[in-house]
C-alpha cells in the first residue's frame, strides 16, 4: 500500500462523522414543539376550558335542569324576539352586503377610499357607544326620533331599534368576506357572458353569486353568531323590558344578575350552542361541496 493510499484513508476517517453524531436534520425540532404547544395551550386556555367550564356546569344537575330553565315565558320571548331579529338582519344584510362589495369592486367614485374604511366603523365602534348614537337620533328627543314619534312610530326602546343596533353591529361581515372574492374573480367571466348575451342580472345569477358563494356563506354565518350574541348596543337601545324587548343574551344578563344561575347558564349554552353548529354545518358543506 503506496503513502498516498494511506494519506487518502486516513484523510477519509478524520473528516467522517463519529459514529454517536446525528445530522441536523435528525434532531428534535425542540422549536416547532415549543411553539406548538404554546399555541394549543393559549387555546385550550381561552377556548376550549371556559366553554367546558360552562358546559359542564350547566348539566352538573342533570339534563332535566337543563330544560327546566328553558321552560319559563320569558326565556322563550326573549329568544323568539333574538329570532326575529337574526332573520331581519342576515336578510337585510346579506342584500346589502352584497352590493356594497359589488360597488366597492366594480366602480369607481370620488372618496371611495373613504367610504371603504367607513364600512368597517361598526368593527372599531364600541357597541354601547353605537347604542348611544342611535338614541341620538332616534331617541323620544333625537332628530329622527320626534319625527318618528310624532307619527306614532317608536324606535328606541321598541323591537325597531333592536333591528337598526343589530344592523349596525352586522354590517360589515358579509361585505369583507365577498369583496376580496370579487377581486380574485375579476371581470373577464362576467364580461364573457355579457358577449353571449346574457343581462346583469343573468350574469350575477349565473356567473357572480356562484362564484362568491362561499365568502356570501361565511358571512352570513357570522352574521348569524354575532346576531345571535349582540349585546352592548341592543342593551342601551331596547331598556331590557322583559317580555317586550330583552333578547335572548338580555335574559342572560338579567338570570346572572338576579342569581339564577342555571337559567342564564341554560341559555348561554344554547346560543353557544347554535353558533357552533352553525360553523360545523358549513365546514361539513363546503368540504361535501369540494368532493362533489
Amino acid at each position: 500500500m503506496g503513502p498516498s493510499v494511506r494519506r487518502l484513508r486516513v484523510s477519509a476517517s478524520q473528516t467522517s462523522p463519529a459514529p454517536w453524531t446525528r445530522p441536523d436534520a435528525r434532531q428534535i425540532p425542540i422549536g416547532r414543539w415549543a411553539i406548538l404547544a404554546g399555541t394549543l395551550g393559549w387555546f385550550l386556555i381561552l377556548v376550549l376550558l371556559p366553554v367546558g367550564a360552562l358546559v359542564e356546569e350547566t348539566f352538573r344537575h342533570g339534563p332535566a335542569t337543563f330544560f327546566q330553565a328553558l321552560q319559563g315565558q320569558a326565556v322563550r320571548h326573549a329568544f323568539f324576539l333574538t329570532l326575529v331579529t337574526t332573520v331581519l338582519a342576515v336578510v337585510i344584510n346579506t342584500v346589502m352586503g352584497i352590493l356594497l362589495a359589488i360597488l366597492l369592486v366594480r366602480h369607481n367614485f370620488p372618496g371611495k377610499a373613504l367610504f371603504d374604511g367607513i364600512v368597517d366603523l361598526p368593527f372599531a365602534v364600541s357597541p354601547v357607544v353605537a347604542g348611544f348614537m342611535f338614541i341620538v337620533l332616534y331617541g323620544p328627543h333625537g332628530l329622527l326620533g320626534r319625527w318618528f314619534e310624532s307619527g306614532g312610530v317608536k324606535i328606541i326602546y321598541a323591537l325597531p331599534g333592536i333591528i337598526i343596533a343589530t344592523l349596525f353591529v352586522t354590517l360589515p361581515f358579509v361585505t369583507r368576506e365577498v369583496v376580496p372574492v370579487l377581486r380574485e374573480l375579476g371581470t373577464d367571466s362576467e364580461e364573457a357572458a355579457h358577449t353571449l348575451g346574457a343581462n346583469r342580472w343573468q350574469t350575477f345569477w349565473k356567473v357572480t353569486l356562484p362564484t362568491i358563494r362561499w365568502g356570501l356563506v361565511y358571512g352570513i354565518t357570522l352574521t348569524i353568531a354575532r346576531s345571535l350574541g349582540e349585546f352592548g348596543a341592543v342593551l342601551v337601545v331596547s331598556g331590557n323590558i322583559i317580555m317586550r324587548t330583552q333578547t335572548a343574551t338580555l335574559y342572560v344578563h338579567q338570570e346572572f344578575t338576579d342569581f339564577n344561575y342555571h337559567g342564564a347558564y341554560a341559555a348561554s349554552v344554547v346560543l353557544g350552542g347554535i353558533s357552533f353548529v352553525l360553523l360545523l354545518l358549513t365546514e361539513y358543506w363546503k368540504k361535501r361541496t369540494k368532493e362533489i
